[in-house]
């Protein structure tokens, strides 16, 4: 085992990672693997960005059928581009983070209409594209043009921080964890090299009970040497917090359909659709009481969903009303049919107010 705090030989890192990924890699949808790769196959600029985006704050296993119903539906960036945008954040639902979809529309439309539909191939173009920031435009310009790019996601912190033993918390430390990888990444395969780094994170160099015998750092990881790597990173730490109320109101008319609105484009869950709601935000609470119902009715009180959002928590009081007569009094609501709701651009959020007042809304009809 080499001394701590010794200067390592970054290419040699950089060649035992990249032997470690040639026999080790994840196989994913989006993905050129070493073998595709030496039989002539190349990155697909739209798939390497759409997954990235959408690999954002969520997992591979969540985003697979995304990606998958994405590139089904919409095969070229230009497609996404003319899309309706309802149907872009229908298709979106449940994923997440929903100011992603908004602006992986924005995106693709600047792509075709100012590039012809073909992604700049650098950092600097790719991050002055809508939507694109620091750490997209390294993985694309990496990953899907090979440019010599320092890619840092969640996996890569946690595998630097080990390997040099950053006492730094996060995310102050970053611009520091940077730089080693900056070092560390390699002119020949840096795209390989960026995605070795994540699967070395995701699969070996986990937050909990890493498996340090199979890592190909392990004779130079500072934590290992001399700490133990659950250690690392070192994060700040976290506020509590905040809790907010509101309430949601599930109306339901005689043709066992769902009064539904949009939300307005901006703001927290923009353009998505919901049940009517008190006005509740990140910042302030909502009344929670039947007293705001956007109409009277024979409201009943279904209990309490918490849904935790990136700042804060939210606590929704629901109130159900059943054979609702003929309200929808502008075009930002509508009755839609129960049976279709699947079809709907319903976050989280809002699906969990349904099925507290309706608990068979999403089973699927047998």
């Amino acid at each position: 085992m080499k001394k701590l705090n010794q200067p390592k030989d970054e290419s040699g890192l950089a060649g035992a990672l990249l032997g470690w990924y040639d026999r080790h890699h994840r196989d994913l949808p989006w993905r050129v693997s070493p073998p595709m790769a030496r039989k002539g196959v190349r990155p697909d600029p739209y798939h390497i960005w759409l997954s990235e985006v959408m690999l954002q704050q969520t997992t591979v296993q969540a985003v697979k059928p995304y990606f998958q119903k994405f590139l089904a539906r919409w095969p070229k960036v230009s497609d996404l581009a003319n899309a309706p945008n309802e149907e872009v954040m229908a298709a979106w639902a449940g994923l997440g983070y929903y100011a992603r979809a908004r602006n992986l529309k924005k995106c693709a439309e600047a792509v075709a209409a100012e590039h012809g539909g073909v992604f700049p191939d650098s950092e600097e173009g790719l991050r002055a594209l809508p939507g694109i920031g620091d750490y997209t435009a390294a993985a694309v310009a990496a990953i899907a043009f090979n440019r010599q790019a320092a890619v840092m996601d969640g996996n890569v912190e946690r595998v630097i921080s080990r390997l040099y033993a950053i006492a730094d918390p996060l995310p102050g430390a970053k611009p520091q964890m940077k730089a080693k990888v900056a070092a560390l990444t390699p002119a020949e395969r840096p795209g390989d090299f960026a995605q070795a780094m994540m699967d070395l994170g995701a699969t070996i160099c986990t937050p909990k009970r890493p498996a340090c015998s199979l890592c190909p750092f392990r004779d130079d990881c500072e934590a290992l040497s001399a700490h133990d790597p659950e250690l690392f990173p070192v994060k700040a730490a976290k506020k509590a917090k905040p809790v907010r109320r509101g309430a949601a109101f599930v109306a339901v008319d005689g043709m066992n359909r769902i009064l539904l609105r949009r939300r307005p484009d901006k703001g927290l869950l923009g353009g998505m659709t919901e049940v009517p709601t008190t006005e509740w935000t990140a910042r302030i609470d909502g009344d929670d009481t039947e007293a705001s119902a956007p109409f009277a009715a024979p409201w009943q009180a279904k209990g309490v969903i918490t849904h935790v959002f990136t700042h804060f928590e939210l606590r929704l009081s629901v109130f159900f009303a059943q054979n609702v007569k003929g309200f929808a009094n502008s075009h930002h609501e509508w009755w839609q049919p129960i049976a279709n709701l699947e079809e709907q651009a319903l976050p989280t959020v809002m699906k969990k107010a349904i099925v507290a007042a309706i608990p068979e809304a999403f089973t699927p009809a047998r």
